[in-house]
């Protein structure tokens, strides 16, 4: 189409513009409804908003700033005109008792406008006597309307806060998501409050970081993707009388960061297929008790363990620990970085008799030599990562295998760390086909992956 000398883009459908308008910066989407009338009206249609404080860098002028933050906000939200809004996103460093207010009436606004994903990025401060703001936790209290949200699909909860009493009549019939990002819950609000009033939820993701007030027990009915990230050494001891609790009996996947705790009390996994756990020690807890999370997951189909948990796992084994039969285990991924990890894979493969696949995701230089796991089943693919091609490691393979006559296929993935050329993929390759009648079948297929 010939338009000459005239504006190409303004000849779009106003909901072209506004997915447009859409997909940058709020700012900058907020800035072409000066352009024109026809601009202020497309502006209505933008669909995503995104509000960051984060230009309120100098202390000293921080009151100025915020005025001026706080005026692009209500600016902005009175361009909309009411429009619906897909999501809302929010990052703010507010004084928790003179700007949270602020803070709650564009939340209601989005609410208002059936906003189906909220992101929430707050933290706070106190001022000192001589009025200068001074990073902290604060107490905050987000208004009910945003837990008795009709639309609301997915909700993210941040950063670094002590959220007030959670509103007794909770009720998000839409919530599919909830991220909860460092966030101090009163007592038990978080499983036996906000997750009963989530009567759809998915997803959940919770994760703290050198943060008191971790839960003790994570508890829904409908949750099928759990992420727990516990970092937080410091308050193990507030968790040993406790331990940790999962009771999420429709969980399909659990991934689990922590430190090993001394008890797992009730575990009620039995729709788990997949756990990813990357359990580490501590000396706070000497022995720590994980057979009640072992007994959960038993009946898993695929099963990722880091060499920390291979380490604490082995540890548990030591100390009295009887690992249960893995009747439905066909995928296996596990590294470890001493010899007391790697003493623990034969006793796992002979406790998965249905054993398929075998990935090793951790560089074999760490291995001790005195391991053999030997596999004996008839179909299985063992998947070597991080292989960097050495004698060494071509040794510690061999020995790794001994006489692993049912392996059908060895896989194995060169380290991205290794300068490969057809020269050094030609060797590794040889190198890698010495293994067959030695320790693998005369018919084993080898394949090699490498990055270029």
């Amino acid at each position: 189409m010939d338009t000459g000398s005239k504006d190409a883009i303004s000849w779009l459908p106003d909901e072209v513009l506004g997915n447009i308008l859409s997909l940058i910066s709020t700012k900058q989407a907020a800035s072409t409804s000066v352009l024109a009338k026809k601009w202020r009206n497309v502006f209505a249609l933008v669909h995503n908003l995104d509000f960051d404080d984060s230009d309120l860098l100098q202390p000293e002028e921080r009151d100025v700033k915020w005025e001026s933050f706080r005026n692009f906000v209500d600016r902005t939200l009175a361009l909309q005109c009411g429009s619906p809004i897909k999501k809302f996103s929010l990052t703010c460093l507010i004084d928790v008792e003179s700007e949270m207010s602020d803070v709650n009436r564009w939340i209601c606004n989005a609410v208002e406008r059936g906003v189906l994903e909220m992101d929430l990025s707050i933290d706070t401060f106190k001022r000192h006597p001589l009025k200068m703001p001074r990073t902290t936790t604060g107490e905050v209290f987000l208004p009910c309307e945003l837990f008795t949200s009709k639309m609301l699909v997915k909700l993210t909860l941040g950063t670094q806060i002590s959220l007030g009493n959670i509103p007794s009549d909770v009720f998000l019939p839409a919530l599919k998501s909830l991220f909860i990002e460092t966030i101090f819950f009163v007592y038990e609000d978080l499983c036996y409050v906000l997750l009963p009033g989530c009567p759809v939820l998915e997803e959940l993701y919770v994760r703290h970081e050198e943060f008191e007030g971790i839960p003790f027990c994570i508890s829904s009915r409908t949750i099928k993707k759990l992420s727990v990230h516990y970092d937080c050494e410091s308050e193990i001891d507030f968790m040993d009388d406790r331990g940790m609790s999962f009771d999420a009996p429709s969980l399909v996947s659990l991934d689990y960061f922590d430190y090993a705790l001394a008890e797992y009390p009730k575990v009620n996994l039995e729709s788990l297929v997949e756990a990813r756990l990357d359990l580490h020690y501590s000396k706070i807890i000497k022995r720590p008790n994980i057979s009640g999370l072992i007994m959960g997951i038993r009946n898993i189909e695929t099963l990722h363990l880091s060499p920390a948990s291979a380490d604490v796992i082995s540890r548990c084994v030591k100390h009295g620990l009887v690992l249960p039969v893995f009747n439905n285990l066909v995928n296996l991924s596990v590294g470890s970085n001493n010899k007391r990890g790697w003493t623990l894979l034969p006793y796992l493969l002979e406790q998965s008799p249905k054993l398929e696949t075998l990935t090793i995701h951790q560089a074999l230089d760490g291995y001790t030599g005195d391991v053999t796991i030997r596999l004996l089943h008839v179909k299985v693919l063992l998947h070597v990562l991080n292989y960097g091609g050495t004698a060494k490691e071509l040794e510690h393979l061999k020995s790794f295998l001994g006489k692993s006559q049912g392996v059908e296929l060895v896989h194995v993935e060169v380290a991205r760390s290794v300068v490969v050329d057809d020269a050094i993929v030609e060797q590794i390759f040889g190198d890698l086909k010495t293994l067959r009648g030695v320790s693998v079948s005369p018919k084993c297929k080898i394949e090699l992956e490498y990055f270029i």
